[in-house]
């Protein structure tokens, strides 16, 4: 097991903040993929207040290597309060950027992009001028369901590849790389900001990094994120390299020279992370 470098650790910050939040959250039977992805960034963002809410449960149904959301569990049923009450939240700590995220649902005709949706227009509904970005999973390559989500006009659409073609094998074994940037181009095709992101460290070279950059320019992304893999359990993959905080400032540099717009690249960057600063500051 390789030792954590000095960069790669970050306090976890006051617990009083934390426990506020999450006594928010349960109140109203929500989720976050800040909690059950074990995000390193949760102390931070807690105390701001903010959160990426997840929605359709906490039960994945997939095995993907490198995540920590439960998959043994049978996937709870879809919760007809969810939408509004994460818009009630969402306008009770005051955002103007809200992002909602879900377990992946291939049990579901739809792959929960009905409740995607339901979820945008309820925000909408309830905060004016809010910014809604959704970070969604591919849906299996349904158009339909994709198009169920797009045409609830979320101002951002995020589809994360993850990590690079050669590894998706052990990291995304039913994802598809080609599939995944598909969804990156539909969403651009409908007028929608599209935006993904990827982690390090997991054995991938610069040259692949570089190379996914390509791709999503290519594919028309507008913002990408890029981040150290940190290993949530003893389960999940190990972690191959740490990778320097140059080598993220590269990538990032890489990333605006080829024309992509937002990049935002560095050790504890989250697809998710600082959302709504990406931007506003890049």
């Amino acid at each position: 097991m390789k030792r954590l470098p000095a960069w790669a650790k970050k306090p976890l910050g006051p617990a009083k903040p934390i426990h506020e939040m999450k006594a928010v959250l349960r109140r109203r039977g929500l989720h976050t993929v800040c909690e059950s992805a074990r995000c390193p960034n949760i102390g931070e963002c807690f105390s701001k207040p903010t959160a990426t809410f997840m929605i359709l449960g906490d039960v994945c149904t997939r095995t993907c290597g490198f995540c920590s959301v439960n998959k043994r569990a049978r996937p709870l049923e879809v919760d007809p309060n969810e939408p509004s009450n994460i818009a009630v939240t969402a306008k009770e700590l005051g955002l103007s950027h809200v992002v909602i995220t879900s377990v992946t649902r291939d049990d579901l005709k739809d792959g929960g992009a009905k409740q995607f949706a339901l979820t945008i227009r309820a925000i909408k509904d309830t905060i004016s001028g809010i910014l809604v970005e959704v970070l969604t999973p591919d849906f299996r390559g349904d158009d339909e369901a994709l198009n169920i989500v797009l045409n609830a006009r979320p101002d951002i659409l995020n589809h994360n590849l993850e990590t690079v073609p050669s590894l998706y094998p052990i990291v995304r074994p039913q994802a598809d790389y080609r599939r995944s940037l598909g969804v990156l181009k539909k969403a651009k095709a409908k007028g929608v900001m599209a935006k993904s992101g990827i982690m390090a460290g997991l054995g991938e070279t610069m040259e692949e990094v570089k190379e996914v950059l390509r791709d999503l320019k290519g594919s028309g992304c507008d913002a990408v994120t890029i981040g150290q893999y940190l290993r949530p359990t003893r389960e999940s993959l190990e972690v191959k390299e740490y990778i320097t905080p140059q080598v993220f400032m590269d990538y990032e540099r890489y990333g605006k020279e080829i024309g992509i717009k937002y990049v935002y690249s560095g050790t504890f960057v989250r697809s998710s992370y600082n959302a709504e600063k990406l931007i506003s500051n890049s």
